[in-house]
């Protein structure tokens, strides 16, 4: 337990803290924006605006796993859900101070809608507790398949190598976490069909695709920088 503890601390201290925040903050804002749906116009296409932050959550997890390794990304990503939990306490316990929200002075209407905005922020425990479970399973996912694939391609590729490794391992990863929460919370709780389920699984990684193809240059260049930043040290130090 204390090895765990203290190779947990060297990880923080080596990963550039900005990818840490980054990393946080889009659980954070992934799980509280997925309160808001998205409407699409179209019946079978779910989204919801939690994939506002989702895409930077799994190109960081590329990121990290390109720089440090699977287990490395994995344990942040272990970090950025406890955290992510302890907000949602703190956001819970913002929801029972007695007060009114901002939004909510409209005639007539003001206790439906601090209820709701009440509720909102709160967050409710099966939600909270399958997107923690969805998020976890596919976070492994990500990164052990990120790894996988860049071991059977044996040597650096360049940006073409991030790319692949990336967008296979965030679709598939991104498919099995909006599978598992639809299952585990869309379909027992609000009566989803499997054919519902599988769909917004689908579309949602989908577009997670979109958004990853769209920004993993700017992951690449990080992940380059980081890794010339980490040679460089050795060198150095040895001077």
């Amino acid at each position: 337990m204390k090895k765990a503890y203290s190779d947990l601390r060297s990880l923080l201290h080596s990963v550039p803290p900005l990818l840490v925040s980054l990393l946080v903050l889009s659980v954070v804002g992934m799980n509280l924006l997925a309160n808001k749906s998205i409407n699409t116009g179209v019946d079978w296409l779910a989204l919801d605006c939690g994939i506002l932050f989702s895409w930077l959550t799994f190109l960081t997890m590329d990121v990290l796993t390109h720089c440090y390794g699977p287990k490395a990304a994995t344990a942040l990503s272990f970090v950025a859900l406890g955290l992510n939990l302890l907000m949602a306490l703190l956001f819970f316990l913002a929801s029972l101070i007695p007060g009114v929200w901002g939004e909510s002075f409209v005639e007539g209407s003001e206790l439906v809608l601090n209820r709701a905005l009440n509720n909102t922020f709160g967050g409710t425990w099966f939600v909270i507790l399958g997107s923690s479970v969805a998020f976890l399973a596919s976070a492994a996912l990500n990164n052990f398949l990120n790894y996988g694939i860049g071991v059977l391609l044996r040597r650096d590729r360049g940006f073409g190598g991030f790319a692949l490794r990336s967008y296979v391992s965030t679709f598939l990863a991104q498919f099995a976490d909006n599978l598992i929460f639809a299952l585990l919370v869309s379909r027992i709780f609000f009566g989803w069909t499997l054919l519902q389920c599988f769909t917004c699984a689908l579309t949602g990684a989908v577009m997670e695709l979109l958004f990853e193809i769209f920004f993993s240059p700017f992951g690449y260049r990080v992940s380059r920088s980081i890794l010339r930043g980490r040679a460089a040290a050795p060198a150095a130090a040895g001077a």
